[in-house]
């Protein structure tokens, strides 16, 4: 279904920019792919995809593309590789650090795999007596296991090395961390010690085969000829940009967190815990979930009086009385399910934090700019929001011109344990500036 807005034209996106491969919006192709594999980061998308649209759009002329939800660098990667200019931002501080770790795909690879097998060597030869570790960490590896790890970690905060090859090494001992554990830790979901799983990796190994693969990558595609044009990320808070030049981007690549109630902040407390970033689940609000768009309960748990300022923001006027209508439907469903979540309150700052994004697209953007938000829908407790429609109003009260939806496929299909049957879907957003 398309929504038109503003007698939008009919030829401002062309038939043939749609992939027919429904699961485009999906990150499962990028793991067969150099150095999107590196990092099996699920809540991207699809690097062909981008790749297409970016090949597609540098023929019209827009060669400077801003992600502001930039993950672990699909987009960025991708505009390298076609030769045009990008900027991403990423909000949360570990995901920031593996997209910059990939992004330096270019280093030179021998020099690359010297330092990491040379700092393997220094850490296969270190003894660690230590037996006491956080509790997540010894819910999640036995001691053995930990001890080997505690060896990679202390020799990488002992070692001397180029600053390059020490972010290399870091990413490459976090990467490993849930393929060497026993129980259920798949990547980007939430920890279920009680669960063991077969295939485990002991850590000097996984961490000698990553770096391994990662050199393969490196030495396969500097052998390219491209015109390689390097990215730029930055650790912001895409609700506010402000290291991106006023009217700077002609193109918007990026897909935004969905109102689904995930919480990114808990998505990375092993990997936190691991380094010693944060000694328990408390941490992660001032460390993490302050910088990040509220799309998740835990992030409005202390919303308090604030709801009240965010229900009556200006930016929010082209949806306000749909966004109230389905609030109070939400405020009053809680009380008849036993979590009492605040979807309500999540809701409201959802839309209020993306309206403070595209302001501020709105502004580092230029006349005539596309952006393409790739999302989904949502139904907290059987109720429906309408994510596309009213992120289109939004994009369109803050001074771009039109917006689009094309649906690229259903979801909540499959899960046999799921709360509500409201059908779902999920696709991208089309946005003339």
């Amino acid at each position: 279904m398309r929504y038109a807005v503003k007698n939008i034209e009919l030829d401002l996106f062309p038939e043939d920019l749609k992939i027919e491969q429904n699961y485009s919006a999906t990150f499962a192709d990028n793991m067969s792919l150099p150095i999107h594999k590196w990092y099996r980061y699920t809540a991207g998308f699809s690097a062909v995809w981008a790749n297409q649209l970016i090949r597609q759009e540098k023929e019209k002329g827009r060669t400077r593309i801003i992600d502001p939800f930039a993950g672990s660098g699909t987009v960025l990667l991708e505009s390298e590789f076609e030769g045009v200019e990008s900027i991403g931002i990423e909000a949360h501080p570990y995901i920031y650090k593996i997209a910059k770790a990939k992004l330096a795909w270019n280093y030179p690879c021998n020099k690359f795999k010297d330092g990491a097998l040379s700092f393997l060597n220094k850490a296969k030869a270190k003894e660690i007596t230590k037996t006491e570790y956080p509790k997540l960490i010894m819910s999640c590896f036995p001691l053995e296991i930990i001890q080997k790890l505690e060896a990679l970690k202390q020799t990488w905060l002992e070692i001397k090395q180029d600053q390059e090859i020490k972010d290399f090494n870091w990413f490459i001992l976090t990467s490993i961390l849930r393929s060497t554990s026993p129980v259920g830790t798949a990547q980007w979901q939430y920890i279920q010690p009680n669960k063991t799983k077969s295939k485990v990796i002991d850590p000097f190994v996984a961490f000698e085969k990553k770096a391994n693969d990662m050199y393969l990558d490196m030495k396969r595609l500097q052998g390219r000829n491209m015109n390689v044009v390097d990215s730029i990320i930055i650790n912001e808070d895409a609700r506010n940009i402000k290291s991106i030049p006023e009217g700077w981007g002609n193109l918007v690549i990026t897909s935004p967190p969905y109102a689904n109630n995930y919480d990114y902040a808990d998505a990375t407390r092993l990997e936190m815990t691991f380094w010693g970033d944060i000694t328990g689940w408390a941490d992660l609000q001032e460390h993490v979930r302050k910088n990040l768009i509220r799309a998740c309960t835990q992030h409005v748990s202390k919303l308090g009086s604030e709801i009240d300022e965010i229900l009556s923001n200006e930016k929010l006027s082209s949806i306000h009385s749909e966004l109230i209508e389905v609030y109070l439907k939400l405020k009053e469903e809680r009380l008849k399910h036993g979590g009492k979540k605040n979807y309500h309150l999540m809701i409201a700052a959802y839309f209020n934090d993306l309206a403070d994004v595209f302001h501020s697209l709105r502004r580092t953007t230029s006349d005539g700019c596309l952006m393409c938000f790739v999302i989904g829908d949502s139904a907290p407790y059987g109720i429906y929001v309408p994510v596309d429609k009213w992120l289109g109003e939004l994009a369109v009260s803050a001074g771009f011109k039109s917006y689009s939806f094309e649906k690229l496929r259903d979801r909540n299909t499959k899960w046999k344990n799921r709360k509500h049957t409201v059908p779902l879907h999920e696709g991208r957003l089309w946005i003339k500036g």
